[in-house]
């Protein structure tokens, strides 16, 4: 009752009931080893509870099992989870759904999802929360085909198909940009009468606004019978990321008008939208208002918007004079925030001062030596790139690939730097050598500086017309209608000069591109962007 009860998470409370009687048994340490797992931030103390109990020989149950391999999962600690598992078979209690289904749950969230698919496969009776856990599994590692495959198989079951079932597909329909998918999704759960439902009308939001459709998750946002700080936050979070900060911050305002109390990601989306148009002094206010106005005390990611909205303005100093003055130690991504604002900015000097607190932080943190070596490679200092990189291979450290996808006919396309695999690699050549020479001719010069190789000058410009997301522009001008946008996905920040290449190919080929980075969206059309060449 008492961990039920508690609104902040506290489980002191209870661990007082459990402390003062006399004799234990499998009831009261499953119930308090549950209530530390549901209390969100206590999944360590609970693994060591479930160790006290079998050390005075309490038989756990199914329950008591299930709990723990919830925490290990919580942990992303795969290896306690098996230890558990295996205790679970020596009492011959593995076979049960509950303690099946939360070591898929743990396998998944560890990232194992091979591990989590034979833990669903082997299940004697699989019921709604297996599909459910391994379909979420799939889902949020961006394994969104599996996850689809198996929704098909749950509606042959006859089982049944749930929210979060729905929820769990438009989430990873979002993850992958694919809105093909997320729009069927949205056809089937209108048939099963979910038009309504709270949690699925976030999701839409969610997926529509990641997708690049900002306004059918506008349309769905004001459909909605009943909003919840969910919704209004991400409806504002949309907003952000497409670079309408304007419409964010009024968003923000009229969620307010409603009584509807902000938390703590309401507050990140909008210094988050201040800060992608440059928003200083409104960014500032908001920030300082999280307290004295709603009680909400910030946390690290709200001083890391904050060193954003400094560093992507140019203030530099500003930035590092505000961590200095932060009342928490800076952590690695307050500095990993500071390093590209330097990147982008030259910063050479600063650059290797956060990059030294981010390593003696995170040692192994291969974004921190990148970053570090791209900031080098742009200044020419070709020697320190050369020790960074050696660096990096004595640590046995891979840089991520850079990877662009587009979703055409319900299919995925996904493209690497100088991709030659696809099967319409030679159109899509062709093509890129066409709409080089068209642009050349309307002024596009190509930015060699972005080549971070020390090459000679005709191949950086031969090498800048092998980059994924010009790629994937390419092959979604053959591939797709005039009349629709063409949506590109890229898992790292867009290139500079990408950025500039397609600004004149929407000029030169009337269409419009949605770029979406790793930090946000770029509306491109009759070559002017929506960042306003500010991201």
């Amino acid at each position: 009752m008492y961990a039920k009860c508690a609104a902040d998470g506290s489980v002191d409370d209870s661990r007082k009931v459990f402390e003062q009687m006399p004799e234990h048994n499998v009831m009261s340490w499953t119930a308090i080893i549950t209530a530390y797992v549901q209390s969100g931030e206590c999944d360590k103390e609970a693994i060591e509870l479930f160790c006290k109990m079998i050390s005075g020989h309490i038989r756990p149950n199914h329950f008591s099992f299930s709990s723990v391999l919830k925490a290990c999962g919580n942990l992303s600690d795969p290896y306690t989870g098996e230890q558990v598992y295996s205790y679970a078979v020596k009492l011959g209690i593995a076979s049960v759904n509950c303690v099946g289904n939360s070591l898929i749950s743990m396998y998944a969230r560890s990232g194992r999802m091979e591990d989590a698919r034979k833990a669903f496969d082997i299940l004697f009776e699989k019921n709604l929360v297996s599909y459910n856990a391994i379909v979420d599994g799939y889902a949020k590692n961006l394994k969104s085909e599996e996850a689809f495959l198996l929704f098909n198989e749950i509606a042959d079951t006859g089982i049944g198909i749930s929210a979060f079932t729905f929820a769990s597909l438009l989430s990873g329909a979002a993850s992958i940009g694919a809105m093909g998918k997320g729009e069927q999704i949205h056809g089937r759960l209108l048939k099963g009468g979910y038009k309504s439902n709270q949690c699925i009308c976030n999701a839409l939001i969610s997926m529509y606004s990641r997708c690049g459709n900002i306004e059918a998750a506008f349309q769905v946002f004001n459909e909605m019978e009943d909003r919840n700080v969910i919704s209004w936050t991400s409806m504002i979070t949309g907003f952000a990321k497409h670079g309408f900060a304007t419409r964010a911050l009024e968003m923000f305002h009229k969620m307010l008008e409603t009584g509807t109390k902000p938390n703590e990601i309401t507050y990140v989306a909008v210094l988050s939208a201040c800060s992608h148009v440059g928003m200083i002094s409104e960014g500032q206010k908001h920030f300082n208002s999280m307290y004295k106005e709603h009680g909400i005390v910030p946390r690290m990611e709200h001083y890391a918007c904050m060193v954003d909205l400094l560093g992507r303005s140019g203030l530099l100093v500003e930035a590092m004079e505000f961590i200095n003055s932060m009342p928490l130690m800076a952590d690695a991504l307050v500095w990993r925030t500071l390093l590209g604002a330097c990147r982008v900015h030259g910063n050479t000097e600063l650059g290797r001062h956060a990059a030294e607190m981010i390593l003696e932080q995170e040692p192994d943190d291969p974004a921190a030596y990148i970053l570090l070596s791209n900031l080098h490679a742009s200044a020419g200092q070709w020697k320190d790139v050369v020790k960074i990189r050696k660096s990096m291979k004595e640590r046995n450290l891979i840089k991520e690939a850079g990877c662009s996808w587009i979703e055409v006919e319900n299919r995925v396309h996904r493209f690497h730097v100088g991709e030659t695999s696809h099967p319409q690699a030679w159109q899509i050549y062709q093509e890129l050598d066409q709409l080089a020479s068209k642009i050349k001719e309307m002024g596009y010069i190509p930015d060699t500086d972005f080549v971070l190789h020390d090459i000679e000058e005709e191949q950086k410009e031969q090498f800048l017309f092998q980059h994924s997301e010009k790629i994937a522009v390419a092959f979604g001008l053959i591939s797709t209608s005039q009349s629709k946008p063409i949506r590109i996905f890229k898992n790292l920040r867009v290139c500079g000069d990408c950025h500039t290449a397609i600004k004149y190919i929407s000029m030169a080929t009337g269409r419009e591109i949605v770029v979406r980075d790793s930090n946000r969206f770029h509306h491109i059309k009759n070559g002017v962007c929506s960042c306003n060449d500010y991201w």
